[in-house]
């Protein structure tokens, strides 16, 4: 019987609901993260329906792109270390990591009306981390073209959300990244402690 991933199920939930909001403001407003409502109408169900909508056609490629090409990998690596309870425990990850990721940027905002979010940026960092987990050393292309091994690549990634939030000079919700890859990285490895050493064990030439 076809199953398909859940990787591939997320992209193309999220593909969809993001082209039908392009075109409906009402289905964008009340799926996006508002700190404020949530803080003031108990709407808790936005710190995970953000993840379903984006800015632009751009922003929802990049993302889902991410997501294609990691989520694959993590989805097996889990398959391989909890069995059948990898697919469910992948599916846990995404989804809490869409909350997770953005309950830093809620006690920031929550008394701020004017403060609006959305996009599956942190869950999907999340993803990224929980991929280096496993692979470490393995390549990543910095630019696309710049081979630098993964480990290396969220450390710099990680500086960098840091370095961006605490400028705040965009409109880009860089705390989400940031706690997003800390979350999958520490969601994956409490589950299977001994991920870390094996983890470590990599780094070692």
């Amino acid at each position: 019987m076809f199953s398909m991933s859940p990787s591939l199920l997320i992209i193309l939930i999220t593909a969809a609901i993001s082209l039908a909001a392009f075109n409906n403001n009402n289905l964008l407003n009340s799926f996006m993260f508002t700190p404020y409502a949530i803080n003031q109408r108990k709407e808790w169900y936005r710190f995970f329906s953000n993840g379903l909508i984006h800015a632009d056609f751009i922003h929802l490629a990049v993302n889902m792109y991410v997501l294609y090409s990691f989520g694959s990998f993590v989805e097996t690596a889990y398959e391989i270390v909890w069995g059948t309870s990898g697919r469910v425990l992948f599916w846990v990850l995404y989804i809490t990591a869409l909350g997770a990721s953005v309950v830093p940027t809620y006690a920031k905002q929550k008394h701020n009306a004017l403060y609006r979010g959305l996009g599956a940026s942190g869950a999907v960092s999340a993803i990224t981390f929980a991929a280096i987990v496993f692979e470490p050393m393995s390549k990543i292309y910095l630019f696309g073209v710049i081979p630098i091994p993964a480990v290396l690549f969220g450390v710099l990634y990680i500086y960098y959300c840091f370095y961006m939030s605490r400028q705040g000079r965009d409109n880009i919700n860089h705390d989400a990244h940031l706690w997003g890859g800390i979350y999958g990285f520490v969601f994956t490895i409490i589950f299977k402690p001994s991920l870390l050493v094996i983890f470590i064990q990599k780094l070692i030439p």
